[in-house]
């Protein structure tokens, strides 16, 4: 059947929800399998974390790779349309900024809106620099329809459902699911790879190749294999959560919500069935007690469950592919839920691993060239991250200790070159391009000292009727986009609405 014994022939998949799906039906979807067998092993018994139900623009671009329809893909986890996250008394109590999928307006001779925007707040004008972005103006509205050429978007879905229908997916395509327990594995005596595992009913799963997607157990990579873990949480303080549904009872907005409050902060996804709700926190600064006192005092109705908590760890393992074995999702990284980067680093997981995808024998530079762009990748995520923690400055003992933390060298050199020109210095495979930048640092209200010097080549009077002329376009344009509601309605409203 295997016509080149250079293939991998068996791959496995340990742990089903969002990430072994969207891993098992990609890579059906991008390699032969004809040549090599895609097997899944998952227990209904092991739940998953579900609070992954807010996205970014890449889960729309992973979705058309793998020939999801959009709209069936949206009615069929009752989803809604993210334009962005708006932060609330972030930085400051009453402050509100909104970074958004998208930029402040196309440049005008290869200057940056933003560079006008300090030259005139400098001449005395104070527009909030959301008065440039088209996604924010939509948004604020309860607007929504797809303008590709103005904004990027992504979705707000019920995890549960979205991993039961990529498994559909998945399965069409090939991969085959085995309902099963995990209870040890073997381990080859000379290479130290991983060569079966076995399940508790006895079966006995042997692979060449695996894919840990067991999240904060890291069955695979992190305790068959021993992979050290690079504990960040010197860097982002926060680590619990608890989660809880409530109804819907207000119009779904297109964006998600994170408002900061004494101990953490809060989160708000709009679903169409269902709020989902969240409180993000250090331990070291407030009881779990008082976190879900304040969530559930906090929520629209009544809960719909019992809130869950969770602990976390940010950082990653040492190596995201060790042996033969690559940890996708929380098996391998976990970064606090701010910025929804969950899944965002599971469909950036397995594209790298299809860009350096092995063979039978692996040849270690793959791996560490996998590793090395892995690492590099979350680092610069990491840094953005931190950066909305260390801008603050409420006065509370948890940001207190946030904007005392001593920042990476790289988050440091990113703010001083930004204050000092109002550029920002990217490098390679940055997740979080200038727009993000912009919206994050200017909404903490750091305001660089100066600004491009091109910005002042033509006069003031020229750049504020320009400036003018933008924000009236914005706001007209904006006006004429349906509701985010109508939108849904009439294209991808969900047959049925469960309230899991």
């Amino acid at each position: 059947m295997f016509m080149n014994s250079g293939h991998l022939r068996d791959i496995v998949i340990l742990g089903g929800g969002a990430a072994g799906w969207i891993a098992a039906a990609l890579l059906a979807k991008k390699i032969n399998c004809q040549q090599t067998r895609i097997t899944l092993v998952e227990s209904e018994q092991i739940g998953t974390i579900g609070v992954g139900e807010a996205t970014v623009p890449i889960l729309a671009q992973y979705n058309a790779m793998v020939g999801i329809d959009e709209f069936d893909f949206v009615r069929s986890t009752q989803g809604t349309f993210k334009l962005g996250i708006e932060f609330c008394d972030w930085g400051t109590a009453g402050n509100r900024h909104f970074h958004a999928f998208s930029d402040f307006g196309h440049p005008v001779e290869g200057i940056s809106t933003h560079h006008y925007w300090l030259r005139l707040r400098q001449s005395g004008e104070d527009y909030p620099i959301e008065d440039y972005s088209f996604a924010y103006a939509v948004g604020k509205n309860n607007n929504f329809a797809p303008h590709n050429e103005r904004y990027h978007y992504a979705y707000h879905f019920d995890a549960g459902l979205y991993a039961r229908y990529l498994r559909d997916v998945a399965t069409e395509l090939g991969v085959q699911r085995i309902e099963g327990k995990m209870t040890h594995f073997d381990l080859d005596p000379e290479s130290g790879n991983i060569s079966a595992i076995h399940l508790a009913d006895g079966q006995t799963i042997p692979g060449d190749f695996f894919l840990d997607c067991t999240g904060f157990a890291s069955e695979l990579l992190g305790k068959a294999l021993d992979t050290p873990f690079v504990d960040w949480s010197h860097w982002l303080l926060c680590n619990s959560a608890i989660a809880v549904p409530s109804p819907r009872i207000d119009t779904p907005m297109p964006f998600t919500r994170s408002t900061a409050h004494a101990g953490g902060w809060r989160w708000t996804i709009p679903l169409q069935h269902r709020n989902g709700n969240g409180m993000v926190y250090s331990s070291d600064y407030w009881s779990d007690d008082a976190a879900r006192d304040d969530l559930l005092g906090s929520i629209s109705g009544e809960p719909l469950a019992e809130p869950r908590l969770f602990r976390f760890t940010s950082g990653h393992r040492k190596q995201f592919w060790n042996r033969n074995c690559v940890g996708i999702g929380f098996a391998s990284s976990f970064l606090e839920p701010l910025e929804s980067t969950g899944i965002q680093l599971i469909v950036m997981g397995v594209l790298k691993l299809l860009r350096y995808f092995p063979q039978r024998v692996i040849d270690p530079v793959l791996r560490n060239e996998y590793n090395r762009l892995s690492t590099i990748e979350i680092e610069r995520i990491r840094d953005f991250i931190i950066a909305h923690y260390y801008l603050s400055r409420r006065p509370e003992p948890l940001w207190a200790a946030c904007r005392n933390i001593e920042i990476p060298d790289s988050l440091r050199h990113k703010i001083e070159i930004w204050k000092a020109s109002g550029q920002i210095p990217l490098g390679d495979l940055e997740s979080y391009m200038e727009p993000s930048w912009v919206a994050i640092l200017l909404g903490n209200n750091l305001v660089p000292s100066r600004y491009s010097v091109s910005a002042d080549k033509h006069p003031l009077d020229q750049i504020r009727n320009g400036m003018k002329l933008r924000r009236e376009e914005i706001v007209r344009s904006a006006r004429a986009v349906t509701s985010h509601r109508d939108f849904i309605d009439g294209h991808c409203k969900a047959a049925q609405l469960e309230f899991d």
